[in-house]
């Protein structure tokens, strides 16, 4: 395989975890309300270590995981995120001390079916961010549908948030990351793939039209809007359009996730969807020595790295 390209898998899951560990501190804090990030810190809400992720984290190694022993099963994909949550797997600490309410009613739901395809709400009001916070594993793991199975990553991506989030808008916003996602690892530039105008989102489009909502954000949202417009919300819609308006004003990995994360409020997760976009784009290579070396437990990472990228 080529070595850019490898560079740019590893640093879509661990600019993940990256982004995931420095929001952590800050999490459910209003913006301005904090010391800005400028590194890990402890505490926070689930006083955790400095270094330490989250869920975002946690999910996304189950799903690595789970692409890595079974292929493409949801209901084995839905079962790893029921251990996670019930037993700790995949949690950094060995329990699982964060879970958000939509994605616990559909592991529950999942749990009493055993139908992750029924189990994600597909209501608008439950479109959380909780999809793709984890999607990593999908853009890396299928990276070479890329530029000419565009439908296979796309389906693959939408699916991947079907057990826990099942919303249209959700499975739009799937669709539309992993295709950017796929476009920085395959070495596209930043503009290229940004543009509205992009021959592989008209492709996307093609396929099946986008969200109203996903599409706003597709068509640039994100370069005309600054704070408070642009906030650190839970909301898929918000939490995606944050991400992009962080990654897109940025020279660097460290300049990105900082400025996503330090929107506060659901800081983790702004930080982690950054990350996965600022280490797909800049590869591990591009993630500052002290950010990598900084993260606890690396070996869950290189575990979940080594399953989806053989």
């Amino acid at each position: 395989m080529n070595e850019s390209v490898t560079d740019r898998k590893r640093g879509c899951l661990i600019g993940l975890a990256v982004g995931d560990a420095l929001g952590a501190a800050v999490e459910f804090k209003p913006p301005g309300s904090f010391p800005p990030v400028t590194g890990y810190r402890d505490g926070g809400p689930h006083r955790l270590d400095a270094g330490q992720w989250t869920d975002d984290t946690s999910m996304a190694l189950a799903l690595a995981d789970s692409i890595g022993q079974a292929g493409w099963d949801l209901n084995d994909q839905a079962s790893r995120y029921l251990s996670w949550m019930q037993g700790g797997a995949y949690s950094v600490n060995g329990i699982c001390f964060d879970v958000g309410i939509a994605t616990r009613g559909a592991l529950l739901r999942f749990e009493a079916s055993q139908d992750a395809y029924s189990s994600g709400d597909p209501s608008i009001r439950a479109s959380g961010n909780g999809s793709i916070m984890r999607l990593a594993p999908v853009p890396i793991h299928y990276a070479e549908c890329f530029p000419d199975r565009i439908n296979e990553l796309a389906t693959h991506a939408e699916q991947s948030s079907i057990p826990t989030h099942a919303s249209p808008i959700c499975l739009s916003a799937c669709r539309y990351m992993a295709l950017v996602l796929a476009g920085f690892i395959y070495g596209l530039e930043r503009d290229v793939v940004l543009d509205p105008k992009w021959e592989a989102l008209e492709q996307l489009k093609s396929l099946a039209p986008l969200a109203p909502e996903i599409n706003e954000i597709a068509d640039g949202s994100f370069r005309r809007r600054e704070p408070p417009e642009i906030v650190g919300s839970g909301y898929v819609v918000k939490s995606l359009e944050a991400s992009l308006w962080a990654f897109a004003r940025s020279d660097n990995f460290e300049d990105a996730v900082l400025d996503a994360v330090n929107l506060g409020d659901d800081a983790d997760t702004t930080g982690a969807v950054c990350g996965q976009l600022a280490g797909a784009y800049w590869g591990e290579s591009g993630i500052p020595e002290s950010l990598r070396n900084g993260l606890d437990k690396p070996d869950m990472l290189e575990k979940a790295l080594a399953s989806i990228t053989g």
